[in-house]
């Protein structure tokens, strides 16, 4: 009983796995091999056997013999079956359950009734089997001897499966549904089906089973067609049988639940794996052969897909091998189950293969025993009742192999080698065991091999080799031992090839070489070829060249062996190296005769490493114990020589690649045959050249840039200094061409404004660092914030500041503001000037600040590789040492790469899967080399740049130098500084505007109004407000010690005291008026005075202790290696560099050039996927671990310091006077005012939407252009040549009006004519191939389709109507349109309606009605004979008769040389009066698309124009977005939507039309002997053809709104918007009147003339009327009164005075709003753009205003 149970719960697992697991490939379709026919498959089976042996054989599929159950199965069977033969179909007497007492009919297999039959006469057999005769036109008859040889059909209903308990029968379902078993039934219903007494080729005595539909439960949906997901509880009602007391087959059922997750098919293998294995372990052996076959069967369904088979699926599966793999061993053999049993022993060895492969990057420990006691077990199986001496049995899978073979005691006792198996399984030879343990034995011996591809056990040790096993066993099984042996057991173990690591010595003089050893316990094996036989001395050194003293290894050559191999192979044991890993030298020189000085000879030695190693069971693990390496090891086979049995593997350890560098002369010679990298690096020189030049130029710039900018505005007097570093921002745009000023406000006071300019170079250029020093005469205090603006002048005035510091330089204290903010007046906040406060701590350590200073550190300075370009002036590191070291990084690169390329993969290497991304631990570790030969040096290189302090030798010689000349300067008197003609009382003037500016600002009092032009100005009345000014506050602060005022009195005396000696350089002669010098002088010192009388009687320092002292004596005293330290840099630079190059080349030369190509095309593609997405996205990593973890505010002030040190002096100058060049009535000195801003605004806004106007023409341009060329892609010019081409040549002998001999003369003259031309296979043209074949379908009307008026019946027989889809007749006929008589079977499909759908047609228009698709159809056939003897046929027989109401022609041709499809519909409509009337339909459609260059300028157009739409999708998102529902009012708004949706729809079509057009060539490829329909394609060509023609007309009307800027289109706009409501109005009348002559003339002249047959064709006419495209004759002949009046009427009514009427209301809009026109915003821009444009050239606009003509200018200020 659990033996049963388990063989069905394996076959219940297997239906539900395999079905879920092909849903994705095949759904419900059929095989190749079987026709489909509404929900079955048949199967046409041309064997001959007998009636129960054809039901078999159709059970062993799972289906049965076919039942026919309507005329439909009889006509299709029909269609596919040889006429000539008989052929059993599913019909069988009655039974009454399952026994055999007859009922007295005739059933299908099933049980169910015959309810439609075809029998030739009514069976009185009541017993017997029923067949279809073919001697009576394919109809049924019955036979009593069923053992009649006939073929068969068989029978597969999708959703049903017939499963017997040795057959393999599998469910499939959907690829969106999981199937679920609810009930089975364990017998049978029938005794008809799995009969015990049938033996066929497939099986031999079956079980009965059931027959059960499960199509019904099979759902994997919801109610809305969504897919479940998640976890299904499956019911399988498992059935099992036992014995009754008796004998008859009870059913007992148990249920089984099986949890299935359909989102993870690893984890349901699994579970089905473990529930198998659970099932097996818990019962006994299975004892029949053929359930042992299902469960291997069932398994290897289960594992072979190894990706999907997780560690625990191992362990499952290996435990269900060994538990199946004793069952096999434990059936005995019989020629009964033979068979099975081999193909089940086939299937085990086949899935353990797969486990082996799954367990690959999963390996489990338990595997291995699992996997070699099944296979043990497989292999006692096969040497079952085995005779000695006889051939092997062999079972090979992708990764194991195994041997079995049974040998008598006389062959095993002598030497005897077993070869290999297949390529890839080792070989071994045993020598003489008579003096072994086997020598008494005396019966024979099993020997087993096993040779696993990969290594099955986890032992620690990476293995390069297969794995195999050799046993010699007594015939029950037990192992006989083979071990210390006198003589060694030789094993050839295959290895994955790799390329040879060979040298060629010239032994001319001493010759060495190098070898990596990479692995302590490896063997060395050198195999020595030289070109003759003579005596060498070969040295071995470890990590140095060995000579006679110092040597690891020596040995002379020839050895004493018996082969020139082995006499020239040199086999080092781990021992006998030095025991490490690393760089061994090997010497070798030739021994030669006194005298003789060389020897002209050459040597190639091959250097091998390899180890033979054994697996230790009881201590599991690895080991080489008693094996060594042979010396017959090559680069493919290592020989091992053992003296015992087991399991052999072999260690190989790839070298990198070497290169022997004395050969550099023989490599260099073969440049001309590979100069690829040699070139390549050449080139790489060349370019470090040239870039290394142009990083020289920018470095000597960048110098220039390195200073602390003294503003010139300072005041010459002020000396409390602080520093300013202005950082300004990496943006697009960010320079500003504008003046920039500064304000620091403090505590104690706010500075004068201050204008950032450096007169050497440009200032806040994008992504620079500015340091400026500012003075003020006092302290501010604690700083609070910083103002900045500017004055916006300039092309790009808009400025993008990053950050500010200011540093104290008195006190050392630094503050930062964090401004990252636009100063612009039409960027962000749209404003330019703002305040930013001091920022706080918690600012500084934001993530934002600290995110983006690391990002910006990194990228511009810590990059080696984008700091070259973005490198910061101030760092010591410049651009030619980052380019020398970005050099020498890649060449090295370069080095390890090319050491490592190509180097073998090891197959068995463990892999680490990472998702997509797969590593082998030699790649990691080849990566971990390559990294510790390139960056330790390279960062030594870029350590040694950074760190290295500049020289200062020729520094210190330039402060000598100035110094003495400072002395000089200093005792040359003042009056050499100054020239009296720089001093004038304009000067003076000034200079005292100036002072009282300065010293109101400072006193936050409000500044007296100065006069701005000094030529008007008093020099005495201002002296007089200044002292005013200097009472006034003196009063105010009195009281106060602490105000600001006491020291400022003492920056204020010293410029009185300069003041006073310019007015003394000035003289009397400076002054206009007598007089004036002394009063003015007399001031001046009268201001002193009391100055000198106010100073407070304390002391005021003006600069107190510096605090930033103490920081400096914190710092470390390093400050970097010696200045000579760069030179050791650059030795390392170029000694790294011309190493890694030579050697590059080296390698390269001798790689060759094929894979010196490969190797460039890597390293390149390597090279910039690092640099452009590795290397960023770690910085950026890097970053944000920066911002959220460490936290830590990197100050990078150094040359900061170093530069203010130099400006640490106050530079007193000479003794005398100090100009001050600061010009306080500036207007930049002031921020804008709002007006002034809100102006530049308005004209900034100008611009920026008179460029996005030119942008939008310009995009719009480009769309429509696009647009044109795909929609003209999609058609060609020829195809209307084509076209009509062909409709002139069907339309020949057609006339008016045809009857049915017409009909038929001319389908035999000029139909079949055309169609069948001199080519076969072409029509008449001989250019247009005949797609398949043509085809006739008609359209007939039901018979008395209509009434026939009472008073005609007697005379008129029968009435038939005109066409229409009601009347359409789609029955079914016999021969002459007779009613269809049963008894006479099938008649030809001639006479039976074919539906639309199945015909894949469409409705056609006609003149006279639109017509369904479907029809009674002809096919003509692929030849001219065949054809007119259907047409003979169909004209014997009326197929056109008084109901036929339209014959189509149809066919596809295909001309190559267009490369266009055309689909041919030649119409031929008869009305109800009995005329035909001719129509051609000829549509051309594009299958394949054009080759050559346009077809992919077109892909390309198509790509670009489906941006533009996704730019428009955008741009109109966001405006929906800003408008929301008042985006729907727009029109303009609307008609983009409408263009988007359009071209989505047109993609849409495009894709549609190719996936037709390939469905319907493949379909004409499978079956070219039919019609092929193409109208599925045709249609989605059609509809897109549609869709481009609205797209482009919508498109076109897009461009009157573009073209809005033209003043005389705008105008003509607003006419018609004016004039809109009496335009609608007149419309209205207008189409009354229309409509109303055309009602009029449809019933007057509809029933004689052709023009006015409809109501459509009278309005067309009447229409063309007010155009002059008039037929008066036509209407006069007819009715010369009535045509008269009303064409009169028409005339005058609607052309003269409608019409009139209509016209004179525009043009009286267009007159007023001429009169009334405002021109529109947008006009003003398009003025604007064309001031600008014609300012390029130099051109000056004129333009009125208010009656005044202004020149436009650009102020400059």
């Amino acid at each position: 009983m659990g033996e049963r149970l388990s063989t069905v719960i394996i076959l219940v697992f297997l239906i539900i796995l395999q079905a879920c697991g092909q849903a994705a490939t095949g759904g419900n379709s059929c095989p190749e091999h079987q026709q489909s026919f509404q929900s079955s498959c048949y199967e046409f089976v041309g064997l001959q056997r007998s009636f129960h042996s054809a039901q078999a054989w159709c059970e062993w599929g799972g289906g049965h013999l076919a039942f026919i159950r309507d005329d439909e199965t009889q006509q299709f069977l029909q269609k596919h079956m040889q006429p000539e033969q008989n052929w059993w179909i599913g019909l069988a007497p009655s039974f009454d359950y399952i026994t055999l007492d007859t009922k007295g009919g005739i059933n299908w297999l099933d049980g169910s009734d015959v309810i439609y039959s075809n029998w030739i006469s009514k069976p009185v057999l009541e017993t017997g089997c029923g067949y279809i005769s073919t001697d009576s036109n394919s109809q049924w008859k019955m036979t009593r001897d069923c053992d009649s040889e006939f073929s068969f059909m068989c029978e597969f209903e999708l959703g049903r499966s017939l499963s017997c308990m040795n057959h393999s029968t599998f469910l499939k379902c959907d690829s969106d549904q999981v199937i679920e078993i609810q009930r089975s039934f364990y017998g049978r219903r029938t005794p008809h089906y799995c009969r015990n007494d049938i033996s066929t080729s497939h099986t031999s005595s079956q079980d009965q089973c059931s027959w059960d539909s499960v199509l019904d439960l099979v759902s994997g949906k919801k109610k809305d067609g969504s897919l479940l997901s998640g976890s299904f509880t499956i019911p399988l009602n498992l059935p099992y049988h036992q014995s009754g007391s008796s004998g008859s087959l009870q059913t007992i059922t148990s249920t089984l639940l099986i949890i299935m997750n359909v989102n993870n098919v690893t984890e349901l293998r699994k579970q089905l794996l473990s529930n198998i294995c659970v099932a097996l372990t818990n019962s006994s052996l299975i004892e029949q052969g053929r359930d042992v076959l299902m469960v291997a069967n069932a398994m290897k369904n289960l594992v072979e897909q190894e990706d999907e088979v997780n560690s625990g699926a191992q362990v499952e599966g290996g435990c269900i091998v060994e538990s199946i793999s004793y069952s096999l061993a434990s059936i005995d053999l019989n020629t009964a189950n033979m068979s099975e049993l081999r193909d089940a022993a086939q299937l085990i060895v086949e899935s353990a293969s797969h486990i082996l492969k799954a367990s690959k990057s999963e390996k489990e420990s338990n595997i291995a025993s699992y996997l070699v006691n099944g296979l043990d077990a497989v292999q006692s199986f096969m040497l079952a009742n085995k005779t000695p001496d006889m051939e092997p049995a062999i079972i090979t899978a992708p990764h194991i192999s195994i041997y079995a073979n049974r040998l008598s005691p006389q062959y095993i006792k002598q030497a005897f080698t077993i070869p290999d198996v297949n390529v890839t399984s080792a070989t071994f030879s045993l020598p003489d065991l008579s003096s072994n343990a086997l020598a008494n034995i005396i019966e024979p011996v099993d020997v087993r091999m096993t040779n696993f591809l990969i290594d099955p056990w986890r032992g620690g040790l990476t293995l390069n080799s297969h794995v195999c096993g050799f046993s010699l066993t007594t015939p029950d099984g037990q192992s006989l031992p083979v071990e210390d042996l006198p003589l060694e057991i030789e094993i050839l173990i295959p290895r994955p090839k790799s390329d040879l690591n060979s040298t060629v010595l010239d032994l001319s003089s001493y010759s060495t070489m190098a070898i990596n050893i990479t692995s302590q316990n490896a063997t060395l094996v050198l195999k020595l070829q030289p070109s003759e036989e003579l005596p060498l001395v070969l040295l071995l050194g470890y990590q140095d060249y060995p000579s006679d003293s110092n040597y690891v290894a020596k040995v002379t050559f020839p050895l004493e062996a018996n082969s020139l191999v082995e006499r020239y192979t040199w086999i080092l044991k781990p021992s006998e190296l030095a025991g490490d890993e690393g760089l061994y030298y090997l010497l070798v020189r030739p021994i030669v005769g006194p005298g003789v000085k060389s020897v002209n000879a050459s040597l190639t030695v091959t250097s091998i490493t390899a180890q033979c190693i054994f697996w230790q069971q009881d201590k599991t693990e690895w080991s080489d114990s008693n094996c060594r390496v042979g010396p017959n090891t090559t680069a493919s086979v290592t020989q091992c020589l053992c003296n015992h049995l087991t399991f052999f593997g072999s260690s190989f350890f790839v070298m990198p690649n070497t290169v022997d560098p004395s050969k550099s002369a023989e490599l260099f010679s073969n440049f001309a045959q590979n100069p690829v990298v040699v070139c390549f690096i050449g080139a790489i020189f060349l370019a470090y050249i040239l870039v290394a030049i142009w990083a020289r130029r920018k470095d000597l710039q960048d110098k220039v840039k390195v200073k602390v900018t003294v503003l010139e505005d300072n005041d010459p007097f002020a000396e409390y200094r602080y520093l300013l570093k202005i950082s300004t921002g990496h943006r697009i745009g960010a320079s500003p061409s504008s003046r920039v000023v500064v304000m620091i406000q403090g505590t104690e006071g706010v500075c004068e404004p201050h204008h950032l300019t450096d007169p050497e170079k440009t200032v806040f250029e994008r992504g620079a660092v500015d340091l400026f020093l500012l003075t003020t005469p006092y302290s501010l205090g604690e700083l609070e914030s910083i103002s900045l603006w500017h004055d916006n002048s300039g092309d790009h005035p808009a400025w993008y500041v990053n950050s500010v510091m200011v540093q104290d330089m008195e006190t050392g204290e630094k503050r930062h503001f964090l401004c990252s903010a636009w100063l612009a007046a039409d960027i962000d906040e749209c404003t330019i000037e703002r305040t930013f406060p001091v920022a706080t701590d918690a600012d500084l350590k934001g993530f934002t600040n600290l995110f983006f200073m690391k990002t910006t550190t990194d990228f511009c300075d810590g990059h080696i590789w984008y700091s070259v370009v973005s490198r910061p002036p101030s760092s010591n590191f410049t651009r030619v040492q980052r380019v020398s070291c970005c050099f020498s990084v890649l060449l090295c690169t370069m080095l390890t790469s090319i050491m490592f390329y190509g180097i073998p993969t090891d197959p068995s290497d463990q892999t680490m899967d990472m998702g997509h991304i797969e590593l082998t631990w030699s790649q990691v570790m080849i990566g971990i080399q390559s990294s510790f030969i390139v960056f330790p040096v390279n960062l030594l290189i870029v350590g040694i740049f950074r760190q290295s302090r500049p020289r200062e030798k020729k520094t210190k010689r330039k402060e000598r130098k100035k110094s003495k000349s400072q002395k000089t300067e200093k005792e040359k008197p003042f009056s050499s500084y100054l020239d009296q003609n720089n001093i004038t009382a304009e000067f003076l003037i000034k200079d005292i505007q100036r002072i009282i500016y300065l010293f109101a600002n400072a006193m936050r009092c409000s500044v007296p109004n100065l006069e701005k032009n000094p030529e008007k100005a008093d020099i005495n009345m201002l002296l007089s407000e200044l002292h005013e000014l200097i009472e006034q506050q003196h009063s105010t602060h009195a009281n106060d010690p602490s105000s600001v005022y006491w020291i400022y009195t003492h920056h204020l005396l010293k410029q009185l005291q300069n003041m006073e000696g310019e007015v003394r350089l000035l003289g009397p002669s400076g002054f206009s008026r007598p007089g004036s010098y002394s009063q003015v002088l007399l001031q001046v010192q009268n201001i002193k005075r009391l100055l000198e009388g106010h100073i407070y009687a304390g002391s005021f320092d003006q600069h107190p202790p510096t605090s930033g002292s103490t920081k400096d004596k914190k710092k470390s005293c390093w400050n970097g290696f010696p200045w000579w330290f760069v030179y050791v840099g650059w030795l390392l630079v170029a000694g790294t560099s011309v190493v890694s190059g030579y050697f590059t080349m080296l390698y390269g030369l001798k790689y060759g050039k094929d894979r010196s190509i490969n190797w460039i095309i890597s390293i390149a593609m390597s090279f910039t996927e690092s640099l452009f997405f590795t290397q960023p996205v770690k910085v950026i990593c890097f970053a944000i671990f920066f911002a959220l973890v460490v936290k830590n505010i990197n100050s990078d002030d150094d040359l900061v310091d170093s530069l203010c040190k130099k400006k640490a002096t106050h530079s007193e100058g000479p003794d005398g006077l100090r100009l001050a060049k600061r010009d306080c009535m500036r207007s930049y000195y002031k921020p804008p005012p709002p007006s002034d801003i809100e102006k530049i605004k308005r004209n900034l806004a100008k611009q920026r939407k008179a460029r996005g106007l030119i942008v939008e023409i310009l995009v719009y341009l480009g769309f429509l252009w696009m647009l044109l060329v795909v929609a003209y892609g999609q058609r060609d010019s020829n195809a209307y040549y084509l076209t009509q081409h062909i409709r002139l040549s069907f339309e020949q002998g057609i006339s008016d009006s045809m009857n049915y001999n017409d009909v038929f003369k001319w389908a035999n003259n000029v139909i079949l004519n055309n169609l069948f031309g001199e080519y076969p296979g072409f029509i008449t043209d001989g250019n247009s191939k005949c797609v398949g074949t043509a085809r006739l379908r008609q359209i007939r009307v039901k018979r008395d389709s209509c009434k026939i008026a009472k008073p005609m019946r007697d005379s008129v027989p029968d009435c038939n109507a005109p066409y229409s889809w009601d009347d359409e007749d789609m029955g079914s006929y016999d021969l002459d349109w007779q009613e269809p008589n049963s008894a006479n079977g099938s008649v030809d499909t001639i006479w039976s309606y074919q539906s639309q759908s199945t015909l894949r047609g469409y409705p056609v228009w006609g003149d006279i009605a639109l017509y369904r698709g479907g029809g009674y159809v002809v096919d003509l056939g692929a030849d001219k004979e065949n054809a007119s003897s259907k047409l003979q046929y169909l004209f014997d027989s009326t197929w056109l008769d008084t109901f036929t109401r339209a014959i189509f022609v149809e066919f596809t041709v295909y001309n190559a040389n267009v490369n266009l499809f055309c689909l041919v519909t030649l119409m031929l409509e008869r009305t109800a009066v009995g005329a035909f009337q001719y129509r051609g339909v000829i549509q051309s459609v594009r299958v394949y698309q054009s080759t050559g260059g346009f077809q992919s300028f077109l892909i390309a157009s198509q790509v670009f124009y489906f941006l533009f739409v996704c730019y428009y999708m955008f741009v109109q998102g966001k405006l929906l977005k800003k408008q929301k529902w008042a985006y729907f009012k727009n029109k303009w708004n609307l008609l983009d939507l409408f263009i988007i949706i359009l071209s989505w729809t047109t993609l849409s079509a495009i894709i549609k039309r190719t996936v037709l057009g390939d469905r319907d060539i493949t379909y004409y490829q499978n079956n070219k002997d039919q019609f092929p329909s193409f109208q599925d394609t045709a249609l989605a060509d059609a509809t897109l053809g549609y869709l481009l023609a609205f797209l482009v007309l919508l498109a076109s009307v897009k461009l009157w709104h573009l073209l809005r800027l033209n003043p005389k289109l705008h105008l003509i706009t607003a006419s018609l918007q004016r004039a809109w409501k009496d335009i609608s109005n007149f419309i209205m009348v207008i189409a009354i009147v229309f409509v109303a002559y055309s009602l009029a003339c449809n019933l007057i002249f509809g029933w004689k003339l052709y023009s006015y047959r409809s109501f459509l064709d009278a309005f067309k006419t009447i229409f063309n009327l007010q155009f002059g495209l008039f037929n008066y004759d036509e209407v006069m002949d007819s009715n010369p009164v009535l045509g008269a009046l009303i064409i009169t009427s028409c005339v005058i009514f609607l052309t003269f005075v409608i019409l009139t009427l209509f016209v004179s209301v525009i043009l009286e809009a267009f007159s007023e709003e001429q009169e009334n026109h405002q021109p529109s915003e947008e006009q003003e821009y398009v003025d604007l753009i064309i001031t600008k444009f014609l300012g390029l050239f130099g051109i000056k606009c004129k333009k009125k205003e208010d009656d005044k003509e202004c020149l436009l200018t650009d102020d400059t200020n």
